[in-house]
């Protein structure tokens, strides 16, 4: 188990890996308890994990990546990894051999998928295909063909085992509402504003602030994807009315919530 996991080993559920891996291009869909992770493991074969409800982190060297759709984590191969579930996930993974990962990207990241991918893995997930059947080896191939040309970006919410920042960033996760001012969240475990401010950027590499407009987007990312109208999702995170919502949400992404939703969702 991953040594940032160890201190909450007996809250969270150990899951298998696939490593019986045996073919060239290879498609799994999983639905993940909350609180369980996947171990460190490797292998030959690249991974693209795509979530269709929930958040899941894969963590690599410290760095935590987030897979809220239409993003999907790419992880080379041979690429040490493991992950968390904090909540319920339901995802698929692409296994991609080295042999056939020349034109993919040669570091890990977020690739931001066309709406295409999501509807292929949408299909692959509710048909029954046999894997060895020509149509299904056809849709794998049209999936590789897809990512290779998929935008890779490195956005990615970072955490700290930092004993008191790890309190408060632990506090947020569960209370994504809570609009504490930082002067108020270093008083409730001791600290002075300045000295939090000063852990936050050497630990998280940013303020608070913009983790917290980090977490509040992953969150509307996985409600909104659950079908929660936009004016709930404001007020589960703390925004007095759905407009001021609206204008971080599209600040961070680029587009509306509903326009999120759709591009996430095209054939729905």
């Amino acid at each position: 188990m991953p040594a940032k996991y160890k201190n909450h080993s007996a809250a969270l559920k150990q899951l298998p890996t696939n490593d019986q891996i045996s073919r060239p291009l290879w498609i799994s869909f999983r639905d993940d308890p909350a609180l369980s992770v996947y171990p460190l493991h490797g292998h030959a074969w690249g991974e693209f994990i795509y979530a269709f409800n929930g958040v899941m982190e894969v963590n690599i060297d410290q760095v935590d990546y987030i897979t809220p759709p239409p993003y999907g984590i790419w992880l080379p191969p041979n690429l040490e990894h493991s992950g968390l579930n904090r909540t319920a996930v339901s995802h698929a993974t692409l296994y991609i051999h080295e042999s056939l990962c020349e034109q993919m990207p040669k570091q890990a990241g977020i690739l931001l998928t066309s709406p295409l991918v999501s509807a292929l893995l949408q299909h692959l997930k509710l048909q029954s295909y046999t894997e060895d059947s020509a149509e299904h080896l056809r849709l794998l191939q049209v999936l590789l063909d897809q990512l290779q040309h998929a935008q890779l970006m490195g956005s990615y919410l970072p955490h700290s085992e930092h004993p008191l920042l790890k309190e408060i960033l632990d506090y947020l996760h569960h209370n994504p509402a809570d609009n504490s001012t930082l002067e108020s969240l270093a008083q409730q475990h001791n600290m002075t504003e300045r000295t939090l401010a000063r852990c936050c950027q050497k630990e998280l590499g940013m303020s608070l602030n913009e983790w917290r407009q980090r977490l509040k987007v992953m969150k509307a990312m996985s409600m909104l994807n659950q079908g929660k109208k936009v004016e709930s999702i404001a007020f589960d995170l703390g925004y007095a009315n759905a407009s001021a919502f609206i204008n971080m949400f599209k600040r961070w992404m680029l587009c509306t919530p509903d326009q999120f939703r759709k591009n996430s969702h095209p054939y729905k």
